[in-house]
């Protein structure tokens, strides 16, 4: 998982600053990500395998702490969906996002 390895990685930069290997930290933003889709027409966040599978819309979302997107992947698995319907997904993306940075600055 993307959000999980960013957390391992400045756990292990943390460490290399800490013991004096690096000076400071290269890192510049954290990062996370998520999966949303449309079931049966209704967005949803963080799919599990099931919801995925029964998904007419999937996407894998990535973005950093000031918002900024790295990847948008989505397919389209029956069907098309609306501009509408996009905007939803990455505003549920995005709501997810925010909510797993913050975690990953729980343990700092």
């Amino acid at each position: 998982s993307i959000t999980g390895g960013y957390v391992a990685l400045a756990d292990a930069v943390d460490k290399l600053v800490k013991t004096g290997v690096l000076e400071r930290s290269p890192l510049i933003h954290q990062v996370a990500a998520v999966s949303v889709g449309l079931l049966e027409g209704e967005p949803f966040l963080d799919l599990n395998y099931l919801e995925d599978v029964a998904a007419e819309v999937d996407f894998n979302v990535v973005m950093n702490d000031q918002m900024g997107i790295i990847e948008v992947q989505g397919t389209a698995e029956s069907g098309a969906y609306t501009r509408h319907q996009l905007n939803q997904l990455m505003d549920l993306g995005e709501k997810g996002i925010k909510q797993l940075l913050e975690a990953q600055l729980m343990d700092k």
